[in-house]
């Protein structure tokens, strides 16, 4: 039974459908006590035989007509309304939702709503009918089969994971784009040097040569002054003769004699001297940054090819013992070398020993140096047996005579380790003279690997730093090659026959017998304990990290050397090597500790700063007043990562603190006699230091690499960095020279504390750690663009209060671009 509720909704429902539908619609509903006409209804059939909504309580009579051949049935015209409990229809009602009765079917008598639980409701009759004279509108949505249906719910379901899939691969590939650095980006804009003129005057040739005091340098200049500096042909005179060039200084008083050495065993073939030309080119631009004067360079002469190269195999033919290279084109000046009065004859270097060469300089001149101290046991060679090495044990039973003591010393049982440069027995002399200063010894470790390709420019660089160091200075310096054994894998600390066919094979015939294999396995076993971080996942004993791991080791197996020159197969000089390294020693050791490590951190720039004292005074200012730079507002804010750094600089004052003495972490390695300085700064009068030997000497700035985008500058290995990090300063390549008490304390650090750093902030920082004398040799520096030198001094110098590190604009990280066209940096072409 329905209510009056009831009705609505179906009242509303109808309107609805013929509305929607187009239905006619005459008829109404009323309350179930009034009167129900109806006539048409075709919206409120459908209702019903959608739905089946019946049974409204009324009692309709039907009476069949024939129309057509058809049945159909026709209301009463008067229905008789009836009026029922309130509680009896609620029961109904629900029963009629519970059981919804069968569809009315024509001739089915109605029955009335009962009592009895047996009889059928009469709710279950039709409530309208269908009009006679009316067609009947049905309306249907179209179903679709379920076997399309099924089929395009797996297309959809395909495309999905397709697309899934799609976007999986293309976030996995974007992110190896961004690790490997090769998502295409918008080209940057070009840096401002780039705008800058190129220099033209570099290559004017030797016909154009004129006094260095009568040439007026292309740069650099007064930017405000145009210079148009042309050769006419007036000018070009005709090719000077070049004159042989001999650097090294006569024996002074107090020190013996230079013995000279030889080429060959029955010291016949001398080692023929370079050549070069007096004067410059004309308008040949001068050195930007550093200076030759200040370290006494001289800068008044020049060399050609033939003239610095000649002497060792350039220009000559490979049947007469030279390279093959420079025998084509332009050959002027090339055989003046072998034509001028009191000239040598070429050398056939195929069959030079250069390890016997230079064994038998350093016995010849052996009482100018300090006696050789007893070698480090090798202990990855063979066992010890009460703390001697078995052989060397057995060999001193047999011969007494080899028991090393400060005059005789007994040949190195290593492999490939000469002590003076070949696998030959040194002798000190019986008898040293009392008065004479003995000189220290150097060792030259060319860093190699056991696969390098040796180019002929390669082999005739080898031979000028072994002749002209060596053999040429009286045994002063010993050149060894430290050949990386790339494949860890190979036991060379193992077995001798594995490790002799392997540093034989490892050099060019002449060179064999003046190598010293390591790897990176051995460098583990050597400094175990140490913390493994993967630092831009790269291993800790590692070349890349770690690269005077194997230098520290070296030193600590040849005590007998002072000092170590730790050297590049890539570097080249196109002057004389010994004067160079000479003349680098001597203003090294006459430098002043007072604001040295201040003096380190700054690009020398002579048009900008001045003379020398100029610039010293100019860094005392800067680091005691500070600077309004606006740099300084970078200093140490961030680190490279972007987080904040933990920086050992604690305030941000206008000022820095000038470094006297030793500045020692909290954890560093104590009780190692670190020299403290002998007055305060104040009372200082530039004297501490003067006369002392550097123990680290370095060709780029130390700069603090605190706050600098510089990548390396948080690469710290086992130092305790929850507070802040330690004091540290850095030197772009590794290319310097050490001393054997830096050598020590760096392997001490390692060894005992299991300390390392970065290997271009290693060597510098022990040195500030441990009070240690550190200098940058500012060497001269040329450019290949017309720079405004202010500019220029304002880019290289652009850290903390002038310096060059010590905030993020610095130079060093990212913008090490500004670099590019100089002649001295790692990444400079």
């Amino acid at each position: 039974m329905l209510t009056g509720e009831s009705f609505s909704a179906i009242d509303c429902l109808a309107n609805g459908l013929a509305n929607k539908y187009g239905c006619s619609r005459q008829h109404e509903f009323r309350h179930p006590k009034e009167r129900l006409n109806i006539r048409e209804a075709p919206a409120v059939d459908w209702l019903q035989n959608r739905y089946g909504v019946i049974g409204l309580g009324e009692r309709m009579e039907k009476s069949p007509n024939r129309q057509g051949g058809r049945e159909t049935y026709d209301d009463a015209s008067d229905t008789e309304s009836y009026e029922s409990d309130p509680e009896s229809d609620l029961e109904k009602a629900q029963y009629a939702r519970r059981n919804p009765p069968a569809r009315f079917r024509p001739g089915d008598a109605p029955s009335a709503y009962s009592s009895s639980s047996r009889e059928t409701s009469g709710s279950h009759q039709h409530l309208l009918s269908t009009s006679p004279n009316k067609r009947k509108s049905t309306f249907y949505f179209y179903k679709i089969p379920p076997r399309v249906v099924r089929y395009m719910n797996w297309a959809l379901l395909s495309t999905m994971i397709i697309i899934a899939i799609c976007l999986i691969r293309a976030s996995y590939t974007s992110s190896r784009q961004v690790e490997m650095g090769t998502v295409e980006k918008s080209a940057p804009k070009p840096p401002p040097w780039e705008a800058f003129p190129f220099l033209k005057r570099y290559h004017g040739g030797i016909r154009t040569l004129v006094p260095k005091k009568k040439n007026t340098p292309e740069y650099p200049h007064d930017q405000q002054v145009v210079l148009n500096i042309s050769v006419t042909k007036q000018e070009i005179k005709p090719l000077p003769k070049s004159v042989p060039y001999d650097p090294y200084p006569l024996a002074k008083e107090g020190y013996a004699e230079r013995q000279e050495c030889f080429l060959d065993a029955a010291e016949t073939v001398k080692v023929p001297p370079v050549h070069y030309y007096p004067g410059v080119v004309k308008g040949f631009p001068e050195a930007v940054m550093g200076s030759y004067e200040v370290l006494g360079l001289r800068d008044d002469i020049c060399f050609d090819r033939f003239g610095r190269l000649g002497p060792y195999g350039y220009g000559h033919s490979v049947k007469r013992g030279g390279t093959g290279a420079g025998l084509h084109g332009d050959r002027e000046g090339a055989d003046d070398l072998w034509e001028s009065p009191g000239s040598m004859t070429e050398v056939d270097y195929s069959s030079i020993e250069w390890v016997k060469a230079q064994a038998a300089c350093a016995t010849k001149n052996a009482g100018r140096f300090h006696p050789i101290e007893k070698p480090g046991e090798n202990l990855f060679l063979e066992l010890t047996v009460d703390g001697q090495q078995a052989s060397q044990k057995k060999s001193m039973e047999a011969d007494p005579s080899l028991v090393e003591d400060d005059s005789v010393v007994g040949k190195r049982d290593e492999p490939g380790v000469p002590t003076a440069g070949a696998n030959e027995t040194v002798a000190q002399p019986a008898t040293v003279p009392k008065k004479v200063t003995l000189l220290p010894r150097t060792a030259i470790l060319i860093r190699t690997w056991w696969d390098f390709h040796y180019t002929t420019e390669d082999v005739i660089y080898l031979r000028s730093l072994i002749a002209e160091l060596s053999l040429l200075s009286g045994g002063e310096f010993a050149v060894h090659f430290l050949v990386h054994v790339r494949d860890d894998n190979v036991p060379i600390w193992a077995d001798k026959k594995i490790y002799n066919r392997i540093l034989e094979n490892a050099l060019p015939v002449e060179f064999r017998g003046m190598g010293t294999l390591w790897s990176e396995r051995q460098m583990g076993l050597i400094y175990g304990g140490i913390q493994e971080s993967f630092f831009r996942d790269l291993p800790v004993h590692g070349v890349y990290r770690s690269t005077f791991m194997p230098v520290q080791y070296f030193s600590h197996q040849h005590p007998e050397y002072d000092f170590v020159w730790n050297w590049e197969m890539d570097v080249r000089y196109t002057g004389h090597w010994y004067h160079f390294f000479d003349q680098i020693r001597n203003w090294t050791k006459a430098q002043p500790r007072k604001g040295l490590w201040e003096r380190n951190g700054r690009f020398y720039i002579p048009s900008v700063h001045g003379s020398w004292e100029d610039f010293k005074q100019m860094v005392r200012v800067q680091t005691e007043m500070g600077t309004d730079s606006p740099n300084n507002i970078w200093s140490g804010l961030k680190s490279s990562t972007g987080g904040p750094i933990p920086s050992s600089r604690t305030a941000q004052a206008k000022s820095d603190k000038s470094i006297w003495g030793p500045e020692p972490p909290p954890d560093v390695l104590t009780n190692q006699n670190d020299e403290q300085p002998p007055t305060s700064y104040e009372k200082d009068k530039y004297e501490w230091g003067v006369g002392e030997e550097a123990d680290l000497i370095t060709f780029n700035p130390l700069f603090d690499p605190d706050g600098t985008t510089w990548f390396f500058t948080e690469d710290i290995t086992g130092y305790n960095t929850t507070s802040s990090l330690p004091p540290r300063r850095a030197a772009i390549t590794t290319t310097s020279r050490l001393s054997k008490r830096l050598l020590t304390l760096m392997h001490r650090e390692t060894v005992l504390k299991r300390h390392t750093m970065f290997s271009e902030m290693w060597p510098a920082s022990v040195s500030l750690h441990h009070g240690l004398k550190a200098v940058y040799a500012p060497h001269p520096m040329y450019i290949d663009r017309d720079w405004p030198p202010s500019y220029l001094a304002a880019v290289m110098n652009g850290g903390r209060n002038g310096a060059s590190g010590g905030a993020r604009t610095s130079v060093y990280g990212g913008r090490e671009h500004n670099f590019k066209g100089t002649t001295w940096f790692y990444d400079a072409g």
